[in-house]
């Protein structure tokens, strides 16, 4: 080969690679309070991996899940858009029939037309139906469960022959700490696909219960107690892993091509976790139910060590992927593509309302200001003020009131459910599923909380 020939197609090889689409990490950890990580302000639990995100990226502090509990949040989540949209407002209970619907595209089902490799490593909890698992909704492999918990550290189906370790839709026999399980799957596909774009979806199960953890892991922490300790071992874990699947990415020399977000499915429950400085717990609206760590990392594209005190939503993720993938944004997806914000090219805020509907509880916050509406108590906070949402200004404030009210009702208008528009058979949101999740109850000895969507908190 002659030496112009050479040089040629070194610069053709390099503009491939410059050209490439970004690979998409989506990281999601389960029931994480906002404080449990080092860049959190967390004080007793050590996370340097994904410290590391916010390191070179932006953490934002006024990150939003769509629901305050796991399965819709998820599907908001995968399908940008609020799971009141299309009926899936509370967990399903232990009904094996409900799930994300085929009609709402996921965010592996537009990556995967357009040519990416897709693989989700960890917990489902859209769907037992085989039209929705995850290798009939975009997904080319899966390794996890389909249910909403699972063992650490047994492959079977704990109290439910049906939620075993799936490998696609072959069950594994047996594993290790299935944390671990979780991070060398995904590094193994990372190393697989290293010469095509990919997106790799980790949903650690991870801190959820059923509380248990290696010794290799509490050995971390011997001055905490028991409760704390084994949160903050199983958070560790979780980082231990995330640093895996970083190490892969600087080793293909990846890190600069890929787009990382991390964020929690909803806030902590009472066990172990912590949402400070924030009032409220998992399956509540108030902030310690829906506001949690949300980072987002692109070496070279976003600023590194940003802190962004703008309100942002899990809805917001997939647009964003999309427009970093150079794909068009489908106009009925609820978030907005953040990029142009990061980049500095947008200055201001998203002018949007954030909304959220668990049934009896529903929240609308525009700017500072949030209203909160808990069966007949109404409840007005200004957030920027009032972080731990203490002091209720509703009997001062009613016009703010009136105004929230109107645009919650412009919002619900068009979830399934909602006043204006309601179906006949949509009337009552909280057997949307076909279960009620207030009242269902989980096997005994399952290590599984079922949180009522209402909880006393002082």
């Amino acid at each position: 080969m002659s030496g112009l020939a050479l040089v040629w197609n070194l610069m053709f090889g390099a503009w491939c690679f410059a050209a490439r689409p970004p690979n998409i990490l989506l990281i999601l950890s389960d029931d994480q309070g906002y404080a449990d990580l080092g860049c959190q302000g967390s004080k007793d639990i050590l996370t340097p991996h994904i410290d590391s995100l916010a390191k070179h990226g932006v953490r934002f502090t006024n990150g939003y899940i769509s629901s305050p509990v796991c399965s819709p949040s998820r599907a908001g989540l995968l399908a940008g858009r609020g799971g009141t949209r299309f009926g899936i407002e509370l967990n399903p209970g232990f009904s094996h029939t409900v799930g994300l619907p085929p009609s709402e595209r996921t965010m592996a089902e537009y990556l995967q037309a357009a040519g990416y490799k897709t693989g989700i490593f960890g917990k489902w909890h859209l769907g037992f139906p085989a039209k929705m698992r995850p290798t009939a909704r975009g997904f080319d492999e899966f390794f996890g469960f389909l249910a909403g918990a699972h063992s650490y550290t047994q492959a079977a189906g704990d109290h439910d022959p049906a939620n075993v370790i799936l490998r696609g839709t072959e069950k594994v026999r047996s594993i290790t700490y299935l944390t671990d399980d979780l991070g060398r799957e995904a590094v193994a596909f990372i190393d697989k696909n290293r010469d095509e774009p990919w997106f790799v979806y980790l949903a650690f199960n991870a801190p959820h219960g059923p509380f248990e953890a290696t010794e290799k892991y509490k050995a971390r922490f011997p001055d905490l107690p028991d409760g704390r300790r084994t949160i903050a071992a199983m958070i560790a874990a979780m980082d231990d892993n995330v640093g895996a699947v970083l190490a892969k990415l600087r080793e293909h020399k990846r890190e600069d091509n890929t787009l990382i977000f991390f964020l929690s499915d909803n806030g902590a429950p009472r066990q172990g976790g912590s949402n400070q400085p924030f009032r409220g717990l998992k399956a509540q609206l108030l902030e310690g139910g829906i506001r949690i760590p949300f980072i987002a990392q692109w070496k070279g594209k976003l600023p590194a060590g940003k802190v962004d005190d703008r309100p942002v939503i899990s809805l917001d993720i997939l647009p964003t992927v999309l427009a970093a993938a150079n794909l068009p944004i489908p106009e009925h997806l609820d978030g907005v593509n953040l990029l142009p914000y990061l980049t500095g090219e947008k200055a201001n805020a998203p002018a949007r309302a954030l909304c959220w509907r668990y049934s009896p509880q529903r929240a609308i916050r525009v700017g500072d200001w949030k209203l909160l509406q808990t069966g007949k108590k109404t409840e007005l906070f200004h957030l920027a003020t009032d972080i731990g949402e203490k002091t209720n200004l509703a009997g001062k404030e009613p016009a703010k009131v009136k105004e929230l009210e109107a645009a919650y009702q412009q919002w619900n208008a068009r979830n399934r459910g909602g006043r204006a528009g309601q179906r006949k058979e949509d009337a009552a949101p909280v057997t949307v599923h076909g279960v009620d999740a207030r009242s269902a109850e989980p096997p005994r000895g399952s290590g599984v909380t079922v949180h009522s969507p209402v909880e006393d908190f002082p």
